[in-house]
């Protein structure tokens, strides 16, 4: 299954070693200021080609700065940042943000209302919002319904983006997300703001795509555990910008960790292939 540089971008910064091969991101001692606060400090971080992690941590922990440098659309002020072999602050971030499939809601609230949901899909192919005087050609239209199909509203294809509901529109998302067949794909809370009914929905069509040995690196930013699909490798815990823990699913999501992110007793249970957390 499936821009232009950031003002403001570090000066110098320390000398990059070589990039493996396999990684995808490799952030080494990277740390993000901006306006005197630190979004991020000394952070170190490798997601490979296989891997599928899951984000954690509360409100202003560093989540979204963090998918943000993964995305190509932020600098380091300290440290050295590699997505897909390319170092951020050094490369044309226009180009490697073609080969990076990112859905946020800040997106989706540049789409317009009235735009059709298979526009809002194959725009991404030229990393567009908003339907102009771009061509595309037949393959592209049959592929962004084809991921539509694949996430359960191909139905809409024809209907305005307005009119969808919250986790119809999500899914539209990530279906523009895979437009371009990317090698990474970053999602940020995909499940916020859905009922009961359209998470679980949402949820089991995410475990099917980490369950794809063909789909790309995949990083999911939440703050509930409740919300990690089946299939997901990895967890990284984050709290005040700072890394807690992070490593193999089941060694980094327990107890402990979660109560030093969270910053409360948590009694932390897995139930197959599923996780909850409440307070102890």
């Amino acid at each position: 299954m499936t821009g232009d540089l950031i003002p403001g971008a570090p000066g110098a910064a320390p000398a990059a070693t070589p990039v493996d091969a396999d990684l995808v991101v490799s952030l080494d001692g990277v740390g993000v200021r901006r306006s005197g606060t630190a979004l991020l400090h000394d952070v170190h971080w490798r997601v490979e080609l296989d891997e599928r992690w899951v984000v954690l941590g509360p409100n202003g922990a560093g989540k979204t700065t963090l998918l943000n440098l993964a995305a190509g659309r932020l600098h380091p002020t300290t440290g050295v940042a590699h997505v897909l072999g390319e170092r951020i602050g050094r490369t044309d971030v226009n180009e490697l943000r073609m080969r990076i499939g990112l859905s946020t809601a800040a997106l989706a609230g540049q789409v317009p209302a009235e735009e059709r949901v298979a526009d809002v899909v194959v725009t991404a192919a030229w990393s567009v919002v908003g339907r102009w005087r771009e061509s595309y050609d037949p393959g592209d239209e049959a592929r962004a319904r084809a991921l539509l199909g694949q996430l359960g509203v191909g139905h809409l294809a024809d209907r305005p983006f307005g009119t969808l509901s919250e986790g119809e529109r999500k899914r539209v998302q990530i279906a523009r997300a895979l437009m371009t067949d990317p090698e990474l794909l970053l999602l940020d809370e995909p499940a916020a703001g859905l009922d009961l009914g359209g998470r679980e929905d949402l949820v089991a069509r995410l475990a099917e795509l980490a369950h794809d040995p063909d789909a790309p690196a995949l990083v999911l930013v939440t703050h509930h555990v409740e919300e990690i699909p089946p299939g997901f490798t990895h967890a990284l815990l984050l709290r005040e910008g700072a890394v807690v823990a992070q490593g193999l699913l089941g060694d980094t999501l327990t107890a402990d960790n979660l109560a030093k992110t969270f910053g409360l007793p948590l009694t932390v249970e897995r139930h197959g292939a599923r996780w909850t957390a409440r307070a102890a």
